[in-house]
């Protein structure tokens, strides 16, 4: 096991020495999830958490990032929509709690924004779903890389992790690069660290953690889904376009579809114009998600989760969930090289 054990630090080393904890193993922002219990939680453990700003104001942000450095001494991140219309003012309040490391997400994120950072010693990563985005975003001088497939919960693209993983690890040495979605066991951490990943990020494996806020109704839902269940949103109408979000199918889901075709017939029939009708489409799930999150309604709000909800057996604390990934990384390496003697 010691032998294990050092081979998974070796492994994972550029990305602990980047995040500047023990463990590279990040716990993805979660609207309404990752707040300061759930992130001071997985930076007290040793891996690193990453405040969900989502919508945010900037007296919002400041609050939560106090709030968690109440919690903990170890760093931990910040995860910003680049295409908030307060950004700038969320990018200051970044700047001047001095947070550590800063994930701009949503989008491409701006050479300029990416500078105001680094100019004042901030860590900066971004999203890369395909190859030429990884490229471009190193030479806008990002710091690190996460890519994440179609299996995360959430708001997804549409290349799997495998994929992408094989498409862009080969190819990007210059910066480290952590790999997201569908990630429910050690054994497939290790397995993209083995091909070169520098650490993992996972979201769905925390959302069950005793530390985490969500409503024990939430939880439950989890704890009973399948992987089959956590689909992606279908859109109707291509005239219509739908953001595509991973969620378990509930009422709300179903709902939706039901509402689409009600929609596009009305625009159709000249009831509407198509101005009316894509916003009320897009307006369906506003608050659903924190609906669902804090006030435990599974049915009508949004259960945002990834493919690997099938693995979330019980309600866990974020200590035993990451010593769980350990052992099981570490049994996986220990089995190779058992086969190795061969």
């Amino acid at each position: 096991m010691q032998n294990s054990h050092r081979e998974l630090k070796k492994l994972w080393a550029k990305g602990s020495q980047f995040l500047g904890c023990p463990l590279s193993i990040m716990c993805g922002a979660m609207s309404w999830v990752s707040e300061a219990n759930l992130v001071s939680a997985m930076s007290n453990a040793g891996g690193f958490g990453v405040i969900a700003c989502g919508a945010m104001n900037s007296e919002q942000l400041t609050s939560e990032i106090q709030k968690t450095k109440n919690l903990t001494t170890k760093p931990f991140g910040v995860n910003l929509i680049v295409m908030h219309p307060d950004l700038l003012n969320l990018i200051n309040v970044c700047i001047a709690e001095k947070v550590s490391h800063v994930v701009l997400a949503g989008g491409l994120a701006a050479v300029e924004h990416i500078r105001n950072l680094k100019d004042v010693g901030i860590k900066t990563m971004c999203f890369a779903p395909n190859l030429a985005i990884a490229k471009r975003s190193i030479k806008s001088n990002i710091d690190a890389l996460i890519i994440e497939g179609s299996e995360a919960g959430g708001h997804i693209g549409a290349v799997s992790t495998s994929v992408l993983a094989q498409e862009i690890l080969p190819h990007i040495k210059e910066v480290p690069v952590f790999v997201a979605g569908g990630i429910g066991s050690g054994e497939m951490m290790l397995r993209y660290l083995q091909m070169g990943a520098s650490g993992c990020q996972l979201g769905t494996k925390f959302v069950c953690a005793t530390e985490s806020i969500a409503h024990p109704k939430f939880k439950e839902t989890f704890i009973k889904a399948n992987s089959r269940n956590a689909i992606a949103s279908v859109q109707l109408d291509k005239e219509f376009p739908v953001i595509p979000v991973r969620a378990l199918e509930n009422k709300a889901t179903k709902n939706f579809l039901a509402l689409q075709r009600t929609i596009i017939d009305q625009f159709n029939a000249g009831k509407i114009n198509k101005k009316e009708a894509q916003l009320t489409i897009e307006k369906y799930w506003a608050g659903a998600l924190r609906n669902a999150v804090i006030n435990g309604d599974v049915e009508n709000g949004s259960l945002m989760a990834g493919q690997c909800v099938g693995m979330v057996k019980k309600e866990q604390s974020v200590v035993e969930i990451i010593n769980d990934l350990i052992v099981e990384a570490m049994s996986a390496l220990n089995q190779h090289h058992s086969f190795s003697t061969y």
